[in-house]
Protein backbone atom coordinates (compact mmCIF):
# COMPACT_ATOMS: atom_id res chain seq x y z
CA UNK A 1 0.00 0.00 0.00
CA UNK A 2 2.83 2.40 0.90
CA UNK A 3 4.51 1.71 -2.43
CA UNK A 4 1.33 2.49 -4.35
CA UNK A 5 0.88 5.72 -2.42
CA UNK A 6 4.47 6.74 -3.11
CA UNK A 7 4.07 5.85 -6.79
CA UNK A 8 0.90 7.94 -6.96
CA UNK A 9 2.73 10.81 -5.24
CA UNK A 10 5.51 10.70 -7.84
CA UNK A 11 3.00 10.79 -10.69
CA UNK A 12 1.04 13.63 -9.05
CA UNK A 13 4.18 15.74 -8.43
CA UNK A 14 5.32 15.20 -12.02
CA UNK A 15 1.95 16.36 -13.32
CA UNK A 16 1.63 19.18 -10.79
CA UNK A 17 4.90 20.73 -11.99
CA UNK A 18 4.08 20.11 -15.64
CA UNK A 19 6.83 17.57 -16.28
CA UNK A 20 4.44 15.75 -18.63
CA UNK A 21 4.92 18.68 -21.01
CA UNK A 22 8.59 17.70 -21.40
CA UNK A 23 7.54 14.29 -22.74
CA UNK A 24 4.05 14.51 -24.16
CA UNK A 25 4.76 17.49 -26.41
CA UNK A 26 6.44 15.09 -28.82
CA UNK A 27 3.25 13.05 -29.16
CA UNK A 28 -0.02 13.89 -30.90
CA UNK A 29 -2.30 12.33 -28.28
CA UNK A 30 -4.38 15.25 -27.01
CA UNK A 31 -6.29 13.02 -24.61
CA UNK A 32 -3.06 12.43 -22.67
CA UNK A 33 -2.63 16.17 -22.17
CA UNK A 34 -6.24 16.51 -21.14
CA UNK A 35 -5.98 13.62 -18.65
CA UNK A 36 -2.80 15.11 -17.12
CA UNK A 37 -4.50 18.47 -16.61
CA UNK A 38 -7.58 16.91 -15.03
CA UNK A 39 -5.52 14.88 -12.55
CA UNK A 40 -3.43 17.91 -11.57
CA UNK A 41 -6.24 20.46 -11.59
CA UNK A 42 -5.12 23.95 -10.53
CA UNK A 43 -1.48 23.60 -11.54
CA UNK A 44 0.46 26.73 -12.49
CA UNK A 45 2.87 26.40 -15.42
CA UNK A 46 3.97 30.03 -15.64
CA UNK A 47 7.43 29.26 -14.18
CA UNK A 48 10.17 28.21 -16.66
CA UNK A 49 10.33 24.48 -17.32
CA UNK A 50 13.81 24.16 -15.84
CA UNK A 51 12.68 25.71 -12.57
CA UNK A 52 9.66 23.41 -12.46
CA UNK A 53 11.83 20.36 -13.06
CA UNK A 54 14.23 21.35 -10.27
CA UNK A 55 11.44 22.08 -7.81
CA UNK A 56 9.74 18.77 -8.61
CA UNK A 57 12.94 16.82 -7.92
CA UNK A 58 13.45 18.71 -4.66
CA UNK A 59 9.91 17.89 -3.57
CA UNK A 60 10.31 14.19 -4.41
CA UNK A 61 13.30 13.80 -2.11
CA UNK A 62 17.00 12.91 -1.96
CA UNK A 63 17.10 10.10 -4.51
CA UNK A 64 15.53 12.30 -7.17
CA UNK A 65 17.78 15.22 -6.21
CA UNK A 66 20.81 13.00 -6.79
CA UNK A 67 19.38 12.01 -10.15
CA UNK A 68 19.15 15.69 -11.03
CA UNK A 69 22.74 16.25 -9.87
CA UNK A 70 24.00 13.62 -12.30
CA UNK A 71 21.93 15.07 -15.14
CA UNK A 72 23.26 18.58 -14.46
CA UNK A 73 26.76 17.55 -15.60
CA UNK A 74 25.46 16.32 -18.97
CA UNK A 75 25.07 19.55 -20.90
CA UNK A 76 25.56 17.59 -24.11
CA UNK A 77 22.31 15.74 -23.41
CA UNK A 78 20.18 18.57 -21.99
CA UNK A 79 19.00 21.98 -23.24
CA UNK A 80 20.93 24.82 -21.53
CA UNK A 81 17.92 26.05 -19.51
CA UNK A 82 17.40 22.63 -17.91
CA UNK A 83 21.11 22.11 -17.23
CA UNK A 84 21.44 25.55 -15.59
CA UNK A 85 18.53 24.91 -13.22
CA UNK A 86 19.61 21.38 -12.31
CA UNK A 87 23.08 22.73 -11.46
CA UNK A 88 21.41 24.48 -8.50
CA UNK A 89 20.74 21.07 -6.96
CA UNK A 90 24.47 20.54 -6.41
CA UNK A 91 24.75 22.80 -3.37
CA UNK A 92 21.58 24.93 -3.19
CA UNK A 93 18.93 22.48 -1.99
CA UNK A 94 16.66 24.36 0.45
CA UNK A 95 18.25 24.10 3.94
CA UNK A 96 16.52 22.79 7.02
CA UNK A 97 16.22 25.14 10.03
CA UNK A 98 19.46 25.99 11.82
CA UNK A 99 17.77 25.25 15.15
CA UNK A 100 17.37 21.64 14.01
CA UNK A 101 21.07 21.48 13.07
CA UNK A 102 22.07 22.88 16.48
CA UNK A 103 19.80 20.38 18.26
CA UNK A 104 21.37 17.53 16.29
CA UNK A 105 24.89 18.67 17.26
CA UNK A 106 24.01 19.05 20.94
CA UNK A 107 22.32 15.64 20.99
CA UNK A 108 25.29 14.01 19.26
CA UNK A 109 27.90 15.37 21.69
CA UNK A 110 25.75 15.61 24.82
CA UNK A 111 26.66 19.22 25.58
CA UNK A 112 25.59 22.76 24.62
CA UNK A 113 26.81 24.14 21.29
CA UNK A 114 28.96 26.76 23.03
CA UNK A 115 30.96 23.99 24.72
CA UNK A 116 31.62 22.25 21.39
CA UNK A 117 32.62 25.21 19.21
CA UNK A 118 34.19 28.57 19.96
CA UNK A 119 31.98 30.08 17.25
CA UNK A 120 29.28 28.66 14.96
CA UNK A 121 27.67 30.30 11.91
CA UNK A 122 23.92 29.74 12.10
CA UNK A 123 23.37 30.27 8.36
CA UNK A 124 24.51 27.19 6.38
CA UNK A 125 27.07 27.75 3.65
CA UNK A 126 25.78 24.84 1.56
CA UNK A 127 22.78 22.55 1.62
CA UNK A 128 22.51 19.26 -0.24
CA UNK A 129 20.08 16.39 -0.44
CA UNK A 130 21.54 14.45 2.50
CA UNK A 131 23.09 17.10 4.78
CA UNK A 132 24.01 20.76 5.11
CA UNK A 133 27.25 22.49 6.11
CA UNK A 134 27.97 25.27 8.61
CA UNK A 135 31.28 27.03 9.19
CA UNK A 136 32.62 27.13 12.75
CA UNK A 137 35.74 27.49 14.88
CA UNK A 138 36.81 24.86 17.39
CA UNK A 139 39.54 24.45 19.98
CA UNK A 140 41.28 21.07 19.91
CA UNK A 141 42.58 19.11 22.89
CA UNK A 142 45.90 20.97 22.64
CA UNK A 143 44.19 24.37 22.87
CA UNK A 144 44.75 25.33 19.21
CA UNK A 145 42.00 27.04 17.21
CA UNK A 146 40.91 25.66 13.83
CA UNK A 147 38.51 26.92 11.17
CA UNK A 148 36.25 23.98 10.37
CA UNK A 149 33.26 22.93 8.31
CA UNK A 150 30.50 21.12 10.22
CA UNK A 151 28.35 18.74 8.22
CA UNK A 152 24.99 17.89 9.81
CA UNK A 153 22.73 15.11 8.56
CA UNK A 154 19.30 16.16 7.31
CA UNK A 155 16.70 14.81 9.78
CA UNK A 156 14.19 12.09 8.86
CA UNK A 157 16.14 10.84 5.85
CA UNK A 158 16.09 7.09 6.46
CA UNK A 159 12.30 6.49 6.18
CA UNK A 160 12.09 8.56 2.97
CA UNK A 161 14.99 6.74 1.32
CA UNK A 162 13.65 3.32 2.36
CA UNK A 163 10.26 4.09 0.79
CA UNK A 164 11.79 5.22 -2.49
CA UNK A 165 14.13 2.26 -2.62
CA UNK A 166 11.23 -0.12 -2.00
CA UNK A 167 9.44 1.45 -4.96
CA UNK A 168 12.55 1.18 -7.11
CA UNK A 169 12.90 -2.50 -6.21
CA UNK A 170 9.30 -3.11 -7.21
CA UNK A 171 9.78 -1.31 -10.53
CA UNK A 172 13.02 -3.23 -11.14
CA UNK A 173 11.13 -6.48 -10.63
CA UNK A 174 8.53 -5.40 -13.18
CA UNK A 175 11.27 -4.48 -15.65
CA UNK A 176 12.91 -7.90 -15.31
CA UNK A 177 9.63 -9.76 -15.76
CA UNK A 178 8.41 -7.73 -18.74
CA UNK A 179 11.52 -7.61 -20.91
CA UNK A 180 14.44 -9.79 -21.91
CA UNK A 181 16.54 -6.61 -21.99
CA UNK A 182 15.40 -5.98 -18.42
CA UNK A 183 16.88 -9.28 -17.26
CA UNK A 184 20.17 -8.56 -19.01
CA UNK A 185 20.45 -5.13 -17.37
CA UNK A 186 20.03 -6.69 -13.89
CA UNK A 187 17.97 -3.79 -12.50
CA UNK A 188 17.38 -5.43 -9.11
CA UNK A 189 21.11 -5.88 -8.55
CA UNK A 190 21.72 -2.30 -9.65
CA UNK A 191 19.12 -1.04 -7.17
CA UNK A 192 20.76 -3.16 -4.45
CA UNK A 193 24.10 -1.45 -5.17
CA UNK A 194 22.43 1.96 -5.05
CA UNK A 195 20.78 0.95 -1.76
CA UNK A 196 24.16 0.15 -0.20
CA UNK A 197 25.76 3.43 -1.22
CA UNK A 198 22.81 5.57 -0.14
CA UNK A 199 22.70 3.98 3.32
CA UNK A 200 26.46 4.38 3.61
CA UNK A 201 25.99 8.08 2.89
CA UNK A 202 23.68 8.38 5.91
CA UNK A 203 26.55 7.50 8.28
CA UNK A 204 28.86 10.51 8.56
CA UNK A 205 31.51 8.54 10.45
CA UNK A 206 31.81 6.31 7.41
CA UNK A 207 32.12 9.40 5.23
CA UNK A 208 34.87 10.72 7.51
CA UNK A 209 36.73 7.42 7.15
CA UNK A 210 36.39 7.64 3.35
CA UNK A 211 37.88 11.14 3.41
CA UNK A 212 40.80 10.04 5.59
CA UNK A 213 41.56 7.12 3.25
CA UNK A 214 41.45 9.31 0.13
CA UNK A 215 43.66 11.90 1.85
CA UNK A 216 46.30 9.24 2.56
CA UNK A 217 46.07 7.84 -0.95
CA UNK A 218 46.44 11.24 -2.61
CA UNK A 219 49.28 12.42 -0.38
CA UNK A 220 52.26 13.22 -2.59
CA UNK A 221 50.32 13.49 -5.86
CA UNK A 222 50.23 17.32 -5.55
CA UNK A 223 47.09 17.57 -7.67
CA UNK A 224 44.27 17.48 -5.13
CA UNK A 225 43.59 18.75 -1.60
CA UNK A 226 41.37 16.75 0.77
CA UNK A 227 40.28 18.16 4.16
CA UNK A 228 41.65 16.81 7.42
CA UNK A 229 39.13 15.09 9.67
CA UNK A 230 38.82 16.01 13.37
CA UNK A 231 37.92 12.65 14.85
CA UNK A 232 37.17 13.99 18.33
CA UNK A 233 34.21 15.80 16.80
CA UNK A 234 32.71 13.12 14.55
CA UNK A 235 29.42 11.29 15.07
CA UNK A 236 27.08 9.36 12.73
CA UNK A 237 24.99 12.55 12.40
CA UNK A 238 27.77 15.15 12.58
CA UNK A 239 31.16 15.38 10.87
CA UNK A 240 33.77 18.09 11.50
CA UNK A 241 36.55 18.65 8.98
CA UNK A 242 39.09 21.24 7.94
CA UNK A 243 37.58 24.29 6.27
CA UNK A 244 38.75 24.49 2.66
CA UNK A 245 39.10 27.72 0.68
CA UNK A 246 38.46 27.49 -3.05
CA UNK A 247 36.33 28.46 -6.00
CA UNK A 248 33.70 26.07 -7.43
CA UNK A 249 35.09 24.37 -10.50
CA UNK A 250 32.08 25.47 -12.52
CA UNK A 251 33.22 29.14 -12.25
CA UNK A 252 35.62 28.77 -15.17
CA UNK A 253 35.86 32.49 -15.99
CA UNK A 254 36.85 33.34 -12.41
CA UNK A 255 39.47 30.57 -12.39
CA UNK A 256 40.90 31.77 -15.68
CA UNK A 257 41.12 35.36 -14.39
CA UNK A 258 43.02 34.10 -11.33
CA UNK A 259 45.66 32.52 -13.56
CA UNK A 260 44.57 28.87 -13.43
CA UNK A 261 45.66 26.84 -16.45
CA UNK A 262 42.24 25.48 -17.51
CA UNK A 263 43.45 22.85 -20.04
CA UNK A 264 45.91 21.53 -17.42
CA UNK A 265 43.12 21.49 -14.86
CA UNK A 266 41.07 19.28 -17.18
CA UNK A 267 44.01 16.91 -17.73
CA UNK A 268 44.72 16.79 -13.98
CA UNK A 269 41.13 15.74 -13.34
CA UNK A 270 41.56 12.76 -15.65
CA UNK A 271 44.86 11.86 -13.96
CA UNK A 272 43.29 12.04 -10.48
CA UNK A 273 40.42 9.81 -11.53
CA UNK A 274 42.57 7.14 -13.18
CA UNK A 275 45.01 7.19 -10.24
CA UNK A 276 42.22 6.58 -7.75
CA UNK A 277 40.63 3.86 -9.87
CA UNK A 278 43.62 1.89 -11.16
CA UNK A 279 46.36 2.55 -8.63
CA UNK A 280 44.30 2.59 -5.45
CA UNK A 281 41.05 0.85 -6.40
CA UNK A 282 39.29 3.43 -4.19
CA UNK A 283 37.74 6.46 -5.85
CA UNK A 284 35.56 9.49 -5.16
CA UNK A 285 32.29 8.50 -6.82
CA UNK A 286 30.22 11.70 -6.49
CA UNK A 287 32.31 14.11 -8.55
CA UNK A 288 29.70 16.60 -9.68
CA UNK A 289 30.75 20.30 -9.75
CA UNK A 290 29.11 21.03 -6.39
CA UNK A 291 31.63 18.72 -4.71
CA UNK A 292 34.77 20.05 -6.42
CA UNK A 293 36.53 23.36 -5.92
CA UNK A 294 39.87 24.76 -7.12
CA UNK A 295 42.45 26.39 -4.87
CA UNK A 296 43.54 29.96 -5.64
CA UNK A 297 46.12 30.16 -2.84
CA UNK A 298 49.56 30.97 -4.31
CA UNK A 299 51.22 27.84 -2.91
CA UNK A 300 48.47 25.51 -4.22
CA UNK A 301 47.14 27.46 -7.22
CA UNK A 302 45.17 25.25 -9.59
CA UNK A 303 44.88 22.21 -7.34
CA UNK A 304 41.57 20.41 -7.01
CA UNK A 305 39.73 20.48 -3.68
CA UNK A 306 37.51 17.42 -3.14
CA UNK A 307 34.47 17.64 -0.88
CA UNK A 308 31.64 15.29 0.16
CA UNK A 309 32.90 11.72 0.52
CA UNK A 310 29.61 9.98 1.24
CA UNK A 311 29.81 7.90 -1.93
CA UNK A 312 33.07 6.18 -2.83
CA UNK A 313 33.70 3.21 -5.06
CA UNK A 314 36.12 0.33 -4.73
CA UNK A 315 37.42 -2.23 -7.19
CA UNK A 316 39.01 -5.62 -6.65
CA UNK A 317 42.37 -6.47 -8.19
CA UNK A 318 40.52 -8.60 -10.76
CA UNK A 319 38.22 -5.67 -11.67
CA UNK A 320 41.19 -3.30 -11.97
CA UNK A 321 43.20 -5.66 -14.16
CA UNK A 322 40.25 -6.41 -16.43
CA UNK A 323 39.31 -2.75 -16.84
CA UNK A 324 42.91 -1.65 -17.41
CA UNK A 325 43.38 -4.27 -20.12
CA UNK A 326 40.12 -3.19 -21.75
CA UNK A 327 41.06 0.50 -21.67
CA UNK A 328 44.57 -0.19 -22.95
CA UNK A 329 43.31 -2.34 -25.80
CA UNK A 330 40.65 0.24 -26.58
CA UNK A 331 43.12 3.14 -26.70
CA UNK A 332 45.34 1.06 -28.99
CA UNK A 333 42.29 0.31 -31.13
CA UNK A 334 42.87 -3.40 -30.55
CA UNK A 335 39.19 -4.27 -30.84
CA UNK A 336 39.90 -7.99 -31.12
CA UNK A 337 41.49 -7.96 -27.67
CA UNK A 338 38.51 -6.01 -26.30
CA UNK A 339 36.20 -8.70 -27.70
CA UNK A 340 38.37 -11.50 -26.26
CA UNK A 341 38.35 -9.83 -22.83
CA UNK A 342 34.56 -9.64 -22.87
CA UNK A 343 34.38 -13.36 -23.55
CA UNK A 344 37.10 -14.28 -21.03
CA UNK A 345 35.39 -12.29 -18.29
CA UNK A 346 32.02 -13.93 -18.91
CA UNK A 347 30.33 -10.68 -19.91
CA UNK A 348 29.13 -12.34 -23.11
CA UNK A 349 28.23 -16.01 -23.75
CA UNK A 350 31.28 -18.25 -24.33
CA UNK A 351 30.05 -19.29 -27.79
CA UNK A 352 30.16 -15.70 -29.06
CA UNK A 353 32.23 -15.36 -32.24
CA UNK A 354 35.20 -13.10 -31.56
CA UNK A 355 35.30 -11.74 -35.10
CA UNK A 356 31.64 -10.68 -35.01
CA UNK A 357 31.99 -8.93 -31.64
CA UNK A 358 35.25 -7.29 -32.76
CA UNK A 359 33.59 -5.90 -35.88
CA UNK A 360 30.66 -4.54 -33.88
CA UNK A 361 32.90 -2.78 -31.35
CA UNK A 362 35.05 -1.30 -34.12
CA UNK A 363 31.98 0.02 -35.90
CA UNK A 364 30.80 1.84 -32.78
CA UNK A 365 34.12 3.21 -31.50
CA UNK A 366 36.35 3.91 -34.47
CA UNK A 367 34.58 7.08 -35.69
CA UNK A 368 35.17 8.82 -32.35
CA UNK A 369 38.94 8.56 -32.01
CA UNK A 370 41.16 11.63 -32.29
CA UNK A 371 38.25 13.99 -31.76
CA UNK A 372 37.86 16.61 -29.02
CA UNK A 373 34.96 16.14 -26.64
CA UNK A 374 32.93 18.90 -28.29
CA UNK A 375 32.76 16.83 -31.51
CA UNK A 376 31.70 13.60 -29.80
CA UNK A 377 28.01 12.84 -29.39
CA UNK A 378 28.21 10.59 -26.35
CA UNK A 379 24.45 10.09 -26.49
CA UNK A 380 24.85 8.50 -29.92
CA UNK A 381 27.80 6.39 -28.74
CA UNK A 382 25.85 5.09 -25.74
CA UNK A 383 22.80 4.33 -27.89
CA UNK A 384 24.85 2.36 -30.41
CA UNK A 385 26.76 0.53 -27.70
CA UNK A 386 23.45 -0.43 -26.10
CA UNK A 387 22.23 -1.79 -29.43
CA UNK A 388 25.45 -3.75 -29.78
CA UNK A 389 25.27 -5.12 -26.24
CA UNK A 390 21.68 -6.24 -26.80
CA UNK A 391 22.69 -8.06 -29.97
CA UNK A 392 25.46 -9.97 -28.18
CA UNK A 393 23.61 -10.42 -24.84
CA UNK A 394 26.20 -8.44 -22.89
CA UNK A 395 25.37 -8.52 -19.16
CA UNK A 396 25.58 -5.31 -17.14
CA UNK A 397 28.00 -5.66 -14.21
CA UNK A 398 26.35 -4.13 -11.10
CA UNK A 399 29.66 -3.76 -9.25
CA UNK A 400 30.81 -1.35 -11.97
CA UNK A 401 27.67 0.82 -12.07
CA UNK A 402 29.23 3.36 -9.71
CA UNK A 403 32.35 3.55 -11.86
CA UNK A 404 30.20 4.15 -14.94
CA UNK A 405 28.36 6.97 -13.13
CA UNK A 406 31.67 8.56 -12.15
CA UNK A 407 32.96 8.33 -15.72
CA UNK A 408 29.91 10.34 -16.79
CA UNK A 409 30.70 12.95 -14.12
CA UNK A 410 34.32 13.16 -15.27
CA UNK A 411 33.34 13.58 -18.89
CA UNK A 412 30.84 16.27 -17.97
CA UNK A 413 33.49 18.17 -16.02
CA UNK A 414 36.01 17.80 -18.84
CA UNK A 415 33.48 19.19 -21.30
CA UNK A 416 32.88 22.25 -19.12
CA UNK A 417 36.59 22.96 -18.56
CA UNK A 418 38.09 22.24 -21.95
CA UNK A 419 35.90 21.14 -24.87
CA UNK A 420 39.09 20.37 -26.82
CA UNK A 421 40.36 17.88 -24.24
CA UNK A 422 41.54 14.67 -25.90
CA UNK A 423 40.47 12.14 -23.30
CA UNK A 424 42.12 9.25 -25.09
CA UNK A 425 45.63 10.70 -25.38
CA UNK A 426 45.43 11.98 -21.79
CA UNK A 427 44.56 8.59 -20.31
CA UNK A 428 46.57 6.27 -22.57
CA UNK A 429 50.09 6.93 -21.16
CA UNK A 430 48.82 6.57 -17.60
CA UNK A 431 47.19 3.21 -18.29
CA UNK A 432 50.18 1.87 -20.20
CA UNK A 433 52.47 2.75 -17.30
CA UNK A 434 50.02 1.18 -14.86
CA UNK A 435 49.94 -2.03 -16.89
CA UNK A 436 53.73 -2.16 -16.94
CA UNK A 437 53.86 -1.64 -13.17
CA UNK A 438 51.26 -4.36 -12.62
CA UNK A 439 52.53 -6.99 -15.04
CA UNK A 440 56.19 -6.17 -15.65
CA UNK A 441 59.32 -7.80 -14.17
CA UNK A 442 59.48 -5.38 -11.23
CA UNK A 443 55.95 -6.31 -10.12
CA UNK A 444 56.79 -10.02 -10.45
CA UNK A 445 59.85 -9.56 -8.24
CA UNK A 446 57.82 -7.61 -5.66
CA UNK A 447 55.21 -10.38 -5.52
CA UNK A 448 57.86 -13.07 -5.20
CA UNK A 449 59.53 -11.17 -2.33
CA UNK A 450 56.20 -10.69 -0.58
CA UNK A 451 55.27 -14.38 -0.89
CA UNK A 452 58.74 -15.76 -0.21
CA UNK A 453 58.23 -16.42 3.56
CA UNK A 454 55.02 -18.32 2.79
CA UNK A 455 56.68 -20.41 0.08
CA UNK A 456 59.72 -21.04 2.26
CA UNK A 457 57.45 -22.52 4.92
CA UNK A 458 55.32 -24.45 2.43
CA UNK A 459 58.02 -26.06 0.28
CA UNK A 460 59.40 -28.55 2.87
CA UNK A 461 55.89 -29.73 3.75
CA UNK A 462 54.54 -29.85 0.19
CA UNK A 463 55.45 -33.52 -0.62
CA UNK A 464 53.89 -34.71 2.64
CA UNK A 465 50.73 -32.68 2.11
CA UNK A 466 50.31 -33.99 -1.43
CA UNK A 467 50.91 -37.57 -0.29
CA UNK A 468 48.36 -37.32 2.52
CA UNK A 469 45.76 -35.77 0.24
CA UNK A 470 46.16 -38.48 -2.40
CA UNK A 471 46.39 -41.29 0.12
CA UNK A 472 43.18 -40.43 1.97
CA UNK A 473 40.91 -41.30 -0.91
CA UNK A 474 41.37 -42.13 -4.54
CA UNK A 475 40.11 -39.71 -7.12
CA UNK A 476 37.43 -42.16 -8.29
CA UNK A 477 35.73 -42.41 -4.93
CA UNK A 478 36.12 -38.74 -4.02
CA UNK A 479 32.96 -36.71 -3.52
CA UNK A 480 32.43 -33.87 -5.98
CA UNK A 481 33.34 -31.21 -3.40
CA UNK A 482 36.52 -33.03 -2.44
CA UNK A 483 37.37 -33.44 -6.09
CA UNK A 484 37.11 -29.72 -6.52
CA UNK A 485 39.48 -29.26 -3.59
CA UNK A 486 41.95 -31.66 -5.18
CA UNK A 487 41.74 -29.80 -8.46
CA UNK A 488 42.32 -26.49 -6.70
CA UNK A 489 45.36 -27.92 -4.92
CA UNK A 490 46.63 -29.17 -8.25
CA UNK A 491 46.22 -25.74 -9.82
CA UNK A 492 48.08 -24.13 -6.91
CA UNK A 493 50.85 -26.66 -7.31
CA UNK A 494 51.06 -25.99 -11.04
CA UNK A 495 51.31 -22.26 -10.43
CA UNK A 496 54.01 -22.81 -7.85
CA UNK A 497 55.99 -25.04 -10.22
CA UNK A 498 55.64 -22.45 -12.98
CA UNK A 499 56.99 -19.80 -10.65
CA UNK A 500 59.90 -22.06 -9.76
CA UNK A 501 60.65 -22.75 -13.40
CA UNK A 502 60.40 -19.03 -14.21
CA UNK A 503 62.74 -17.98 -11.48
CA UNK A 504 65.01 -21.02 -11.75
CA UNK A 505 67.66 -21.76 -9.18
CA UNK A 506 68.00 -18.08 -8.31
CA UNK A 507 64.47 -18.06 -6.90
CA UNK A 508 65.10 -21.11 -4.73
CA UNK A 509 68.35 -19.61 -3.48
CA UNK A 510 66.46 -16.41 -2.77
CA UNK A 511 63.96 -18.31 -0.65
CA UNK A 512 66.72 -20.00 1.31
CA UNK A 513 68.51 -16.68 1.77
CA UNK A 514 65.34 -15.03 3.05
CA UNK A 515 64.75 -17.92 5.42
CA UNK A 516 68.33 -17.57 6.67
CA UNK A 517 67.88 -13.81 7.19
CA UNK A 518 64.69 -14.41 9.17
CA UNK A 519 66.45 -16.95 11.41
CA UNK A 520 69.43 -14.63 11.94
CA UNK A 521 67.09 -11.85 13.00
CA UNK A 522 65.23 -14.15 15.35
CA UNK A 523 68.35 -15.50 17.02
Amino acid sequence: MNRLLRGATIVWVALRYGLDELVLNSFQHRWLHLLARIISVGRDLRAPRGQRLREALERLGPIFVKFGQVLSTRRDLLPPDLADELALLQDRVPPFPSAVAVATIERAFGKPLAEVFVSFEQVPVASASIAQVHFATLRDRHGQLHDVAVKVLRPGMLPVIDKDLALMRMMAGWLESLSSDGKRLKPREVVAEFDNYLHDELDLVREAANAAQLRRNMDGLDLVLIPEIYWDFCHPEVMVMERMHGVPISHVDKLREAGVDIPKLARDGVTIFFTQVFRDGFFHADMHPGNIQVSLAPETLGRYISLDFGIVGSLTEIDKEYLAQNFTAFFRRDYKRVAELHIESGWVPPDTRVNDLEAAIRTVCEPYFDRPLREISLGMVLMRLFQTSRRFNVEIQPQLVLLQKTLLNIEGLGRQLDPDLDLWSTAKPFLEKWMLDQMGPQRLWQELRAQAPHYAKLLPALPRLLYEQLHQRSAKSAAPSELQQLLQEQRRTNRLLQALLYGGGGFVLGLLAMQLVVRVRLF
